[in-house]
């Protein structure tokens, strides 16, 4: 009998995927880091660090950068090292209400483009499913090259039971991952839209770079999503980011929910169109609803006002709850700029707690209607672990064993 030996599945070789795991979400959440950069935030030790990083670049999951790449500064130019824009794509879609978005990024982040197309709202599954595979091909030239990300990151309306991918499902969209999957040929991974682009504000767009993430968005319904230590925050059951649902009148409106007096029903596309037709202005949709307030007409400013106050009032208590740096406001109603964002602004800091009142910033969205989209790609890159199967090692995959580290 043979002593001394480690099983492949042995306690040593779960440890070392643990460290490559680590580098690697490292690299995914940072993007470009120096070897001194990754020692300091992963607390490794330099010898287990450069033998990770080793095996990385045999397998081409991470590539070097040339010394002398960027700006020079003193002493010797120092080496980073990035995820490999050739390990793979990622491709994230959203099925809106009443249009398909779909956006294509390879695993270093860098955004190989989006698409949309409306439809009507009627369409089915399987219509919309073929929507989805065009707008794709015409991103990818026909052709996908998952590699080692291999998945696809899909936004839909509604709670998501379980994003992970096979259990997954929406109101009214049970058997989409299936159905996908059998399209694509790669694993899916579904949440709510409007989580999806608060993650995407927060990796591309207007909180890019900030981990505790507030995002809202105004459009024809009221939703939102957090995101906390740089991941998604979903709940226990899917239901995170609800803020439309919060009452703000108790006598108000019916809400579609059941409740009564939600947000949604003062501060949705809809609700801000009603009250300012119901105060005797005219307008069908949004942009005449900007174009009135750009002319001049003060009682566009004050409709937008009380949405906005009560908007402001929501978010300051989510914000005295979760504590969040930065709020991010979307949706078709943010088109009204400071008529809206003003009074939300002067709710918060009334009604947020003091410490918190100049740490916290809002801002608008920058990413518009393919947030979602984009915010399945960040799904793909942050949240899933089908980042870190990367091809086996060289060394593992002819059998030999990895050598024990001197920090163990």
């Amino acid at each position: 009998m043979l002593c001394g030996m480690e099983s492949h599945d042995g306690p040593l070789t779960r440890l070392r995927r643990g460290h490559e795991e680590l580098v690697l979400d490292l690299l995914r959440k940072h993007g470009r880091l120096s070897r001194g950069e990754l020692g300091k935030l992963s607390a490794l030790s330099r010898t287990t660090l450069y033998d990770i990083i080793g095996g990385l670049l045999a397998t081409g999951a991470v590539v070097a950068s040339a010394p002398g790449q960027g700006p020079r500064k003193r002493g010797r130019p120092v080496e980073t090292l990035t995820l490999n824009p050739e390990a793979g794509q990622a491709i994230g879609i959203d099925f809106a209400r009443r249009a398909v978005h779909v956006a294509a990024a390879n695993v270093a982040h860098e955004i190989v483009g989006s698409a949309s197309e409306s439809h009507a709202g009627d369409l089915s599954w399987v219509d919309r499913t073929d929507l989805a595979q065009r707008l794709v091909r015409s991103l990818t030239g026909g052709t996908l090259e998952f590699g080692a990300l291999s998945a696809i990151g899909v936004g839909v309306v509604g709670p998501v039971a379980d994003p992970g991918g096979e259990s997954a499902h929406a109101r009214g969209v049970d058997g989409l991952p299936e159905l996908l999957h059998k399209r694509f040929g790669a694993p899916v991974l579904v949440d709510n839209n409007t989580r999806l682009a608060a993650l995407a504000e927060s990796v591309w767009g207007a909180a890019a770079g900030d981990e505790d993430v507030l995002y809202l968005r105004l459009s024809h319904g009221v939703g939102g999503g957090l995101v906390v230590g740089g991941s998604l925050h979903r709940g226990a059951h899917g239901l995170s980011g609800e803020f439309g649902h919060v009452t703000v009148e108790g006598a108000g409106a019916r809400c579609e929910c059941g409740g009564v007096g939600c947000l949604e029903t003062v501060a949705s596309v809809g609700a801000v169109l009603d009250s300012y037709r119901a105060a005797g202005g005219r307008a069908e949709d949004v942009s005449a609803l900007v174009a009135a307030l750009d002319s001049g007409d003060g009682t566009v400013r004050d409709v937008l006002r009380a949405a906005g106050s009560q908007v402001g009032r929501v978010l300051a208590a989510v914000c005295n709850a979760v504590g969040p740096g930065v709020i991010v406001i979307g949706g078709e109603l943010a088109a009204a700029g400071a008529a809206l964002t003003g009074p939300v602004e002067e709710a918060l800091s009334a009604h947020v707690l003091p410490l918190s009142r100049h740490r916290l910033e809002v801002r608008r969205a920058t990413l518009g209607e393919v947030g979602g989209a984009l915010g399945g790609i960040g799904l793909v890159l942050r949240e899933s672990s089908l980042l870190s199967r990367y091809p086996t090692r060289r060394s593992e995959a002819q059998g030999e064993r990895p050598d024990p580290e001197e920090d163990l």
